[in-house]
């Protein structure tokens, strides 16, 4: 150190400073402004700050937002009535046998578990469920009589060449109508059970976007739009509108076109669903199930299931080895406080 002589050698800042100064300085170009360049449009960059969202207007895009249809699907239970209790049982019934309804229970020689996970929901009480929570939103809609957009109009654009009543837009559907037209897109389409959360999660971004309600008018079409648009951005290989055509025989690709465009429109070209979020609704769909009565299926646990359980704990078990040893060290440095928590959980 001190010597002029080293094994690193390098210029000196003031060498290299003269150098450089007979380069001419450089001057930046003055930025542009949106309306400059003619583009107002918002950057979805600026729309994702969840802490500045209104948690209660936009529950489609807070995760602690209370979803709309469990609020909705609430109004009922919170009512004891006689008719009312009637009419969830009916619900029931329409998608069961008839006989004697029994919960099951584990037992120390039976485990009962249903195929449902948030990762891999059951497709067709999936189905049901958010057929449940759109017939709340028709049900129990807001009664100040908001306008209906054309494109969502029915009589206007009708899916079917049968004509349209003219009281149609004062009879609710029933619950099993819903799950009908529901499950028959799904079928010819072949779409997956999370497909259908993130429908629902649209939908309802949809009504608070454009500030309205679904109602016997509208919402086969808009419940379509949501699943067109839902196959779109979840599923690898997306179902095309002139798919769509050959479901409902009687609409045209013009038409599925103008319907997806404008969704879009009234979304904001929000499309992002987060994973808070969508587990959000799943579970919120589960708790609506409950509370109706609409539990999904308990089979009980087989020997391969079992062994699948037992092959994954003994993975994780593997995979989190190094962490435990290094949780288990008495004295923990304050840079990192995190305590890895691991729970065996190996089925024999």
């Amino acid at each position: 150190m001190g010597n002029t002589t080293s094994c690193c050698v390098s210029s000196s800042p003031k060498h290299r400073r003269n150098n450089h100064s007979r380069l001419e300085p450089y001057r930046p170009e003055p930025e542009l402004s949106r309306e400059d360049t003619g583009c107002n449009l918002q950057h979805i960059s600026d729309r994702e700050n969840l802490d500045d969202l209104p948690m209660e207007y936009n529950p489609s895009d807070h995760p602690r937002a209370s979803t709309i249809f469990l609020g909705r699907s609430q109004t009922d239970v919170a009512v004891p009535n006689k008719r009312v209790r009637e009419k969830r049982k009916s619900l029931y019934i329409n998608h069961h046998h008839p006989g004697p309804v029994r919960r099951k229970y584990s037992s120390c020689s039976t485990i009962f578990l249903d195929d449902s996970t948030v990762s891999q929901p059951n497709l067709k009480y999936t189905i049901k469920c958010v057929s449940l929570a759109i017939y709340y939103h028709i049900k129990n809609r807001d009664a100040d009589g908001r306008m209906v957009l054309d494109i969502f109009d029915e009589k206007l654009h009708p899916l079917t060449k049968s004509e349209v009543p003219q009281d149609y837009e004062k009879h609710d559907p029933e619950q099993k109508q819903i799950y009908r037209f529901v499950r028959t897109l799904f079928s010819a389409a072949q779409l997956t059970a999370e497909c259908a959360i993130v429908t629902l999660v649209y939908l309802e971004r949809l009504l608070t976007y454009a500030e309205i309600d679904i109602c016997p008018a509208n919402w086969k079409r808009i419940v379509l739009g949501a699943i067109l648009l839902a196959s779109k951005v979840w599923d690898d290989q997306a179902v095309w509108n002139v798919d769509y055509c050959q479901i409902l025989k009687d609409i045209t690709v013009e038409d599925m076109n103008e319907l997806e465009r404008q969704f879009l429109e009234l979304l904001q070209f929000n499309i992002n669903v987060p994973s808070s979020v969508y587990a959000k609704y799943y579970f919120d769909l589960r708790s609506m199930a409950e509370a109706n009565n609409l539990s999904f299926p308990l089979e009980p646990l087989s020997r391969d299931k079992a062994q699948k359980l037992e092959a994954l704990s003994r993975l994780c078990d593997d995979k989190y080895k190094d962490l435990r040893k290094h949780a288990k060290k008495r004295s923990v440095s304050a840079d990192n406080l995190t305590v890895v928590r691991w729970c065996p959980a190996i089925i024999s």
